[in-house]
């Protein structure tokens, strides 16, 4: 049994969002006023134990809210599993490790992506007048996790071939999914960002397609290992992903392998996008939110990369997330009549 059967989580998306790991009473007061009843959180590597896990999800849970998911960026994103680097095996025990905490913290769910050289991102622009990220492959800015950068032309001084990052990605894989599955935790793999063939030498050619996914899926070959869809790296794809949004919504929301979802918009697909509000980007995103009812999914779907209206992130936030709520009830409500 996952540990998220434990949760009860009826037939319908969850509307949640990102959250501080160590909230203020104004954040949790935010949103309790949002209705918010679920959350996901990211903590530094020096914070990973099974007593702080379980005291975050004590301070969500005090205040009505269930902590769904919790990442380590220690183990996230890391150059050193998905290149075969110095210091492999060490980092995939520390992997272990983490889902043993969230295992013994009750928590049900990470995210995992395996990107070697971060997120890539150009200068910034804007959607509809707010800062919003943004990425041109005729204007290349620079890799980044966790404050660490990456550049072009070779982040790691040489070109690795396609087959070392399958060789790598299967080693990774099949030692933590038989472990996700003991202690019933669910790992969703995030697709590449941007999901551009190579980036800074490294193939991006795993979670960068519908092919690439059904692959590493049949690879992992484990229940607890599925998707974090982010529906906005999917759009910044486009053709290159091989089959649409709601078409792999539909694929692998049938096989209830969609653990979490990212709900983004943005403006055009690769080679040049900016991040854009729900409804101002290419993708009509009622129809994404109507394909997830469709398919009985039941996680969370979270704000992602949102624009920034000012000074003040919240402001932006609350934007996003009261359209979510709108568009769900607007495309539940007919399903239910049904």
């Amino acid at each position: 049994m996952n540990i998220r059967d434990d949760l009860h989580l009826p037939g319908d998306v969850k509307i949640a969002t990102y959250a501080s790991a160590e909230p203020t009473a104004g954040e949790l007061n935010f949103l309790q006023a949002l209705g918010v009843g679920y959350v996901t959180i990211w903590v530094k590597p020096e914070k990973a134990s099974a007593e702080y896990y379980a005291s975050r999800r004590q301070i969500y849970n005090d205040a009505g809210i269930t902590l769904y998911g919790l990442g380590n960026v220690g183990v996230h994103n890391q150059d050193a599993i998905v290149l075969n680097l110095e210091g492999r095996d060490a980092k995939i025990e520390e992997y272990k490790q983490h889902l043993r905490h969230l295992a013994a913290a009750g928590i049900p769910y990470t995210t995992y992506a395996h990107m070697a050289n971060g997120i890539w991102s150009s200068a910034r622009e804007t959607s509809r007048g707010a800062s919003a990220r943004a990425f041109d492959e005729h204007a290349w800015g620079e890799g980044n996790w966790d404050g660490r950068p990456y550049d072009q032309p070779l982040s790691h001084g040489r070109v690795y071939a396609q087959e070392e990052i399958w060789d790598n990605y299967t080693h990774f894989i099949r030692q933590v999914a038989p472990m996700a599955e003991d202690l019933g935790v669910l790992i969703g793999i995030h697709p590449d960002d941007p999901p551009v063939g190579v980036m800074g030498g490294v193939p991006r050619c795993i979670f960068s397609s519908f092919d690439g996914y059904q692959r590493a899926l049949e690879i992992a070959d484990s229940p607890n290992v599925g998707l974090c869809l982010c529906v906005g790296c999917w759009l910044e794809g486009g053709p290159l992903m091989g089959r649409g949004v709601l078409e792999t919504i539909r694929y692998f929301g049938d096989q209830k392998k969609i653990f979490k979802v990212h709900f983004r918009n943005v403006d055009a697909a690769l080679p040049h996008f900016v991040e854009s509000f729900l409804n101002n980007g290419y993708m009509d995103m009622r129809l994404v939110m109507q394909a997830l009812v469709e398919v009985g999914f039941s996680g969370p779907a979270i704000p992602d990369h949102t624009p920034t209206i000012g000074d003040n992130p919240y402001i932006a936030t609350a934007y996003t997330l009261g359209y979510m709520q709108a568009l769900l009830a607007g495309v539940a409500a007919p399903a239910l009549a049904r």
